[in-house]
């Protein structure tokens, strides 16, 4: 397994993560548990996971069931010092989650106290944003995305109040690092900048969605990370299965995502569908498993921290890791380079 550093702070975790959102649900609890253990012992140590999880389903009745999950493992395995453990704040518009309430330093106190209790820890490695309050042009909402309703002067007066809420949870050592997710170049570079001009927390990270298929961070993201230390925790490495070629004519296999979300939250159309399929097509033309090439190409880039994938059962997990030591040759690349152009933004 590799590592990398996770920013600024020191911290060295593994270049593969492994996210629980399907924990409690899809992924049973002794399951979940056998996952930390193999993911451990493969020789990862980083794991993601958010007060607003389980997904598929989302309900509030299931919320912060996966950080359950997890905390029973810890208490019962006392491997605490053996995992970087990173959790999210949900934002604003979510009813799963306090009612959809917006991101405030009130609601990051709560969430904390929640998820220490849930986790059955007393710090959490890496404190993360799940999604700005202004909203963002993820999750498919580029094509229509327009900042101009943002107010400027808010904005930023509530970057300065969340990160003097989390600094005081640094100094009471229950947060050790923040990160974001779901957030822009403009938007990271603020909390940089307010976070240097009076001595608060920095960040570390920024957790958005990164793919074969999904490459939104290639330019400005990639100019900041490189610039600023603030390294990419990919989410949806394989584009919800897609780049694995099991919906590959448009199927819906039993047990997928599929069977929650027909449209893979509006990733599924036809012109995905045939960039998937030739993404598919390169790794078979050089002999190599689909899933392995996917992940070797996000680990591969310049920016990245850790990929973060899940695996809602153990067979899954263990052929995930199966390619953790894969580089591509140049040729592969340069076919992947081909398809990329074909279809730069699929969905």
């Amino acid at each position: 397994m590799q590592f990398r550093k996770l920013g600024r702070t020191g911290l060295d975790v593994s270049a593969f993560c492994l996210g629980t959102m399907t924990y409690s649900t899809q992924t049973p609890e002794d399951d979940a548990h056998a996952q930390i253990d193999m993911f451990l012992d493969h020789g990862g140590n980083f794991v993601d996971t958010a007060e607003l999880y389980p997904v598929n389903p989302m309900k509030a009745e299931l919320s912060g069931n996966s950080e359950i999950v997890i905390g029973n493992w810890l208490a019962r395995t006392g491997r605490r010092g053996d995992m970087v453990l990173a959790t999210k704040v949900s934002g604003e518009g979510n009813p799963a989650v306090r009612n959809g309430e917006p991101i405030t330093g009130a609601a990051i106190l709560g969430a904390v106290e929640g998820s220490l209790k849930r986790l059955q820890t007393e710090y959490i490695d890496l404190y993360q944003l799940h999604w700005p309050n202004r909203g963002s042009y993820h999750f498919r909402k580029c094509w229509t995305y327009d900042p101009t309703g943002q107010n400027r002067a808010e904005t930023l007066d509530h970057m300065a109040e969340v990160l003097g809420v989390l600094d005081d949870l640094v100094r009471a050592g229950k947060v050790r690092h923040v990160g974001l997710s779901n957030e822009s170049a403009w938007g990271t570079a603020q909390f940089l900048r307010i976070a240097e001009q009076n001595n608060l927390p920095r960040v570390a990270s920024v957790q958005n969605e990164y793919s074969l298929m999904c490459r939104l961070f290639d330019t400005d993201m990639a100019e900041l990370s490189h610039n600023e230390d603030v390294g990419l925790l990919a989410f949806s490495p394989l584009a919800t299965g897609m780049l694995t070629g099991k919906y590959h004519g448009d199927v819906i296999p039993v047990p997928s995502r599929r069977t929650f979300r027909a449209d893979l939250g509006g990733r599924m159309n036809p012109t995905s569908l045939a960039a998937a399929d030739a993404y598919v097509d390169v790794a078979r033309k050089h002999g190599l498993d689909p899933v392995h090439m996917a992940l070797a190409f996000c680990t591969g880039r310049p920016f990245m921290a850790s990929v973060i994938f899940g695996a809602t059962r153990l067979a899954q997990l263990q052929h995930l890791l199966n390619g953790a030591d894969l580089v591509l040759s140049d040729a592969v690349l340069s076919d992947i380079d081909t398809v990329h152009r074909q279809f730069p933004q699929p969905f």
